[in-house]
């Protein structure tokens, strides 16, 4: 049997995919807040996003991951509609 040319950290597709849906969630993050007026409210929002996503980047269960990614989504979607709010 043929060993396989993948290096051993090498991810599986749905793990692929899982990430690019994190990457994508912490940039809609990152966007929405450079658009908080407040620098210190900016700032705050910033470190806040970055600490959590640090915190849970051994996570390796996919249900975990999908529930966090769930939060996430609608967590940001707060965020904008606080946003657009503050706007009006």
């Amino acid at each position: 049997m043929a060993a396989s040319r993948l290096p051993p950290a090498t991810l599986t597709l749905k793990q692929f995919m899982r990430r690019q849906q994190v990457l994508l969630l912490y940039r809609r993050i990152l966007q929405a807040i450079r658009q908080v007026p407040n620098d210190s409210d900016r700032k705050y929002l910033k470190d806040w996003a970055r600490e959590e996503f640090k915190r849970n980047k051994g996570a390796t269960e996919e249900d975990t991951i999908r529930m966090m990614i769930t939060q996430g989504n609608m967590q940001l979607k707060e965020l904008e509609k606080t946003l657009a709010l503050a706007k009006s």
